[in-house]
């Protein structure tokens, strides 16, 4: 699976790399790819994360690859959004976009493209960084079940897209 991430909008909807990035841009854009390259070594997607040109490092390329995550700028007068619909239009492969944008989310899912909230995605992160070298968690947390009675039926049976949804993120 690929995973396309609207960088400014995962780190800005993080309150840990909102606080980085409110004192460096920089920082910030290191401390997610920090996260992702962890995601990646746990996970094993293939990551690319974009960032709007304008907030890229002055005399940068445009493509870098650090810590195995491809990294893009949007170009001149192209913006990130802009830059993920145009990625996502042209893969042949499986892939998830993570934003909290509705516009690229809209897309991306119109394009036949997964889509999840940096929200939901930034848990994701949170909980690869708190595994282990050997992929376990440090610690176990406590699970509490709760019996139900409740009987389950048709009803109670999520949509075809729902589950599809669901895989994906099962996934992650």
């Amino acid at each position: 699976m690929h995973i396309i991430i609207d960088g400014y909008n995962l780190i800005r909807r993080s309150r840990e790399l909102a606080r980085v990035d409110s004192r460096d841009l920089e920082a910030g854009r290191m401390a997610l790819i920090k996260l992702l390259a962890a995601y990646k070594k746990v996970k094993g997607h293939r990551i690319t994360v974009v960032f709007d040109g304008a907030g890229g490092p002055v005399g940068a390329s445009r493509r870098d690859r650090q810590r195995g995550i491809d990294i893009r700028f949007s170009g001149p007068g192209q913006t990130a959004d802009s830059l993920i619909k145009a990625m996502v239009k042209h893969k042949g492969e499986r892939l998830l976009v993570v934003s909290s944008d509705r516009e690229v989310a809209g897309f991306a899912e119109g394009a036949g493209a997964e889509s999840l909230e940096s929200e939901t995605f930034e848990q994701r992160l949170v909980l690869v960084e708190m595994m282990g070298v050997n992929g376990e968690p440090e610690e176990e947390p406590e699970v509490q079940r709760r019996l139900n009675t409740r009987k389950k039926g048709p009803s109670r049976r999520l949509s075809k897209k729902m589950r599809q949804k669901k895989r994906v993120i099962d996934k992650l």
